[in-house]
Formats: C-alpha cells, structure tokens, sequence
C-alpha cells in the first residue's frame, strides 16, 4: 500500500471521520482563493515512552494524536488554524478564519512543489502492541548490565521511545503528498560513585527506522559501555581552567555548536527580516578556505532527514557554506518566494497545530585534509572538546556559550587531564574565520537532536570532522 493510500484510509477512510476528500478540496479551494500560498496538512501520530530508573520501569506511556493544520499566504501575511479532529464542520470553520487573511488580495498560488519518487525510510510503523513487553525487558537488561560491569555504578536511567507520523498534505491546485515517518531513540544515563564523589555519563542513539537496530544486544551494550566509559573519566576530572585559547572540537556531535551558532543564522527568515548575523552577506567570505557546510535532508533513516518537508517539498543537499563563501540560505515556501529564490525542502512543523517555518534537517560539515593527532601535535596549551551538553545562542549577534560534557587539557600536543566545567563562549561569524585545521574524519551524530525554534521542537542532525580552532574564550573554574 502507498502512502497515499494509507493515509487516505487514516483520513478519509473512517466513518468518524466525516470528511471526504473531494468536501475536504472544495474547502481548501475556497479558503485559498487569493492566496499565494498554503496547504492543508493533515496528520495522525502514534508515539509511546518508555523509562527506568533505579531498576524499575518508572513510565510508560502510550499515545494517539488525530488533526488539521490550515493556512493561506497572501505577501507576507499568514493565516492559520488548526482542530485536533478531521471532520467537515471543524475544516469549514478552520477556512472561514484563514480566508480572512487573503480578503481583498489578488494572488495566484504558487508553483506547487514538485514531486519525487524517493524514499529515505521504511513505512513501517514500529510501534507493535505485542513487541511492548520486550522493550521493556530490554530496559531491565540494560540496568542489570551496567551493574554487572563495574561496582561503581549506582544509578541507572535508560529510556526507549518511539513514534509514527503519517502525513498527508492537499494544495489547492489538487496537488497531494503523503509521508510515513518513523523515529525511534534510546538513551542511557549512567551514575557511579567512588570516594563520596558522584560523575554522570550520558548516551544516546536513534533515527528513522525500527526498534531492531536498538535493541539488538550489541547495540544496548554499546550504549551502555559509552555512557560508563564518560562517567569514568568524569570521576577523575579537574576544574576546567578559564581563558583564550586554543581549542580542538571533536568529531559527530559537537557539530552541535555548527548547528545552534550558525546554522540557525542560515535559515531563511532570519535573512529576509535581516534579523541574522549573516543577512546581507551572501557571496561574501564568511569563513576560512577549506570550510563547507550543507544542511542536507536526504541521508537515509537519519534522525534528521524527510523524503518531503512538511509542506510537500522534497528535500535536499543545499550548500549553505562553500569553501569559506556563504551560497545559500535555507527556505520554507513563504520565504523562497518573498526573496525570489527556490525553496529548499526546508519548510518544517512539530505537528498540525503548528505552521511551518524554515528549520534545519541535518547540518554538516564536511571532512578535510588534517588527521586529528595532528590537530592535537600542533597545540601547545588548550582544550580537547569530545561532547557537548546544553547552549545558548542570540540570532541576531551570533553569541553563543556552549558547556562541555566531556574535555581534556592538551599540554604539548599530548591529550592530558579529563576536564569538568568547560564552557566555550564566542559568536558565530568571528568562530567560523578562527578554525584553523579541518580534520578528515567526519562523522555524523548518533541520532539524538532535537531543535527548538519559536517554540517548536523538530529532530535534526549534526556533523562534522574534528575542527581545531584558534582563540577561542573557554570559561572554567580553576582557581
């Protein structure tokens, strides 16, 4: 069965529905004439959480979600309303409220997006009723594992989760698109204790596809053994020292910085309203030769990536950054059109009662020439950065503080001391023309991250190589 036909089923196919398609694009024609743009997204959501805690199963939940999302685009105006069920009378409502926003305008919709054969994930939804026993055995298995290696672990919190999405998106020249979308994750967190003093270590992995590639026995020990192997090295950390220096960023996950520091300046709202750092500097050199980045939403059962966005457009590999030069932006509809450009597969929603903006899906740096020991030979004094917990970051002037979860010191090109309370500090633009050496060893994220943008959470992806950057702030707490 297609996705078209199992979400015409979803949505059309139930008597409690009482929509049918053909009353569902008459109202959709009437509340966009005029318009621009806008689309009628309709969604059903099936996700469940699983957690454990000191060896036992704390929660577990189970959970169903059925609605609309409506909007019409007339300029830069939009009109939006959504219901949490799908029935005629709540559709007539949503389109008397967007049809509103087009009143006296003249628009002609916009090209549609086009189509694509392409699909970067099974369809299958992986949240059986009868496989729910056995992810909660695994959450005993991983307690009782972590314990068995190492006597220093007193605390174990393991989690499964897991959703399907299935969506369906109508525009008012007919056109129509369905997406199946399944994401899973697993996350471990580990406490141990030696001497009176407690260290945490955390780990996480997942994307779009089923439980089986987490939790298969080798993949919940590996989660496992990471998450002890952080905590260990946390027992015997030293306060971080404070100052500029210089600093080498590890390879996967810490493109998390890439992507909160300047990926969200990237975006293409943040640029037509020239609210971004970056605004007005496309075609200029933004960062040193040997820099390239792409936001791409194309690699197979990553966490991150969508075979259409949330607006019907498929996704791609957009270069944002090109050997230094800033090429391009990423774009929803709205804001590809008001800036004349193309969309870019970008245009994203947490669910139906959201409308959709310009959002990351996966944003990566891409490898260079330099092998890590390298990197680490040529510093004198400065910091290893291996993992990254939380940040902050200010759009409009790309100032970012960034804690480190896992550290070294680098003395005389030898990796040193683990570290605790590093933090880096800097702003985007200035970081991006202090990287000095591009390592050839790019990886990408385990499948952990979720973006938050105006309120909205979305998973995405982050990559890149081990990056070694010069005068960097660190802030620490030696004394």
């Amino acid at each position: 069965m297609t996705a078209l036909e199992t979400t015409d089923q979803l949505f059309f196919g139930r008597a409690e529905a009482a929509l049918d398609r053909a009353g569902a694009e008459r109202r959709l024609a009437g509340a966009l004439a005029g318009s621009d743009d806008g689309e009628l997204f309709l969604e059903y959501r099936e996700s469940e959480q699983l957690s454990l805690d000191d060896g036992r199963i704390r929660s577990a939940g189970f959970d169903t979600s059925l609605g609309f999302g409506l909007r019409a685009v007339a300029g830069e105006a939009t009109g939006f309303a959504h219901a949490g069920e799908i029935s005629e009378d709540a559709l007539a409502r949503a389109a008397a409220s967007v049809a509103a926003v087009a009143a006296g305008h003249s628009g002609v919709v916009s090209e549609p997006p086009r189509q694509t054969n392409a699909r970067l994930y099974t369809d299958a939804n992986p949240l059986g009723a009868a496989d729910f026993p056995a992810r909660t055995a695994v959450l005993s298995e991983i307690d009782a594992y972590a314990r068995g290696k190492d006597s220093r672990v007193v605390q174990v919190m393991a989690s499964l989760g897991g959703e399907w999405q299935a969506v369906q998106i109508l525009r008012a020249d007919g056109g129509r698109v369905a997406d199946l979308r399944p994401l899973v994750r697993l996350n471990v967190t580990l406490v141990v204790e030696q001497d009176g003093r407690r260290e945490t270590g955390s780990y996480g992995t997942g994307g779009r596809f089923g439980y089986a590639a987490l939790v298969a026995p080798a993949a919940w020990r590996a989660a496992v053994d990471e998450a002890l192997r952080q905590a260990l090295v946390n027992l015997d950390s030293v306060p971080a020292p404070a100052g500029e220096m210089e600093v080498v960023l590890g390879s996967g996950w810490p493109g998390i910085l890439l992507h909160e520091a300047i990926g969200h300046g990237l975006e293409g709202d943040f640029n037509r309203k020239k609210t971004s750092a970056f605004a007005g500097l496309l075609g200029s050199r933004i960062a040193v030769p040997g820099v390239t980045v792409v936001d791409d939403g194309t690699l197979p059962d990553r966490r991150g990536s969508l075979t259409v966005d949330d607006e019907g457009t498929p996704t791609s590999r957009t270069v944002l950054i090109e050997d230094g030069i800033l090429v391009g932006f990423m774009q929803d509809r709205l804001n590809a059109r008001l800036m004349g450009v193309r969309p870019t597969g970008n245009g994203r929603r947490q669910s139906y009662a959201h409308a959709p903006m310009p959002r990351m899906t996966n944003t990566v740096m891409l490898g260079g020439t330099h092998a890590p020991e390298e990197m680490i030979r040529s510093v004198k004094r400065g910091l290893y950065a291996v993992n990254f917990g939380g940040g902050q970051v200010d759009i409009t002037s790309g100032k970012f503080v960034f804690s480190a979860s896992e550290a070294y010191l680098i003395e005389d090109g030898k990796v040193t001391a683990p570290v605790k309370g590093a933090t880096l500090i800097g702003n985007g633009p200035d970081a991006l023309t202090k990287v000095t050496m591009v390592g050839n060893d790019m990886a990408l994220d385990p499948g952990i991250g979720t973006c938050g943008k105006n309120g909205q959470g979305v998973p995405v992806g982050v990559g890149q190589p081990t990056l070694k950057m010069a005068g960097l702030t660190v802030g620490g707490t030696a004394t």
